[in-house]
């Protein structure tokens, strides 16, 4: 069952070729650049494995484009949870789970809200906008609300059309690793 889902995952990865939604990169790209970033930075293996899969729920969600043109929210976040949780360990679940909530957490710092890009700006107010401090408070009482942060802030700089990049297969021992026993 496990490899099963792992070469699902691959090869959604390798087939699944959509832009990102508003973005110059593919979902794909964007979400091993994320998880790049995470390994550049030393973090844990199922830090860079939610890095990973951040974003995995758009390819769980029909057509994510089709949504935002209706200005819906496809809550990628609780389909890529959703998807994900029965097959990985909670600390690659969960700051899945988190990461919209930590970018509605971050921009009430407006420093952090002005480096997002357009279309991040666009899917915020999707998304509930900026968290009020009820929000915020409930946030920070999340076990993994520091690497949801983490997760976030990476997420916010894999977006670079045309650099050099791993492929999906480089990852594949780290997804093994990750798996639920």
């Amino acid at each position: 069952m496990s490899k099963h889902i792992v070469d699902k995952i691959i090869n959604n990865y390798q087939t699944k070729k959509n832009f990102y939604i508003g973005e110059k990169v593919t979902i794909s790209d964007h979400m091993i650049q994320t998880a790049m970033l995470a390994e550049k930075n030393r973090s844990s293996k199922s830090l860079i494995c939610a890095c990973l899969l951040h974003d995995y729920g758009h390819f769980v969600i029909e057509d994510p484009d089709l949504l935002v043109l209706k200005s819906l929210d496809g809550k990628h976040e609780d389909v890529g949870f959703d998807f994900l949780k029965d097959y990985f360990k909670p600390e690659v679940t969960e700051p899945i789970k988190l990461h919209v909530q930590a970018k509605r957490y971050l921009c009430r710092n407006k420093s952090y809200y002005e480096l997002l890009s357009d279309p991040s700006k666009i899917s915020l107010e999707l998304q509930g906008g900026i968290m009020n401090d009820e929000e915020a408070q409930k946030f920070i009482s999340s076990k993994f609300y520091k690497d949801a942060i983490t997760l976030r802030k990476y997420d916010d700089e894999g977006k670079i059309p045309n650099i050099k990049m791993k492929k999906i297969d480089d990852y594949r021992d780290l997804i093994v690793s990750q798996l639920i026993d």
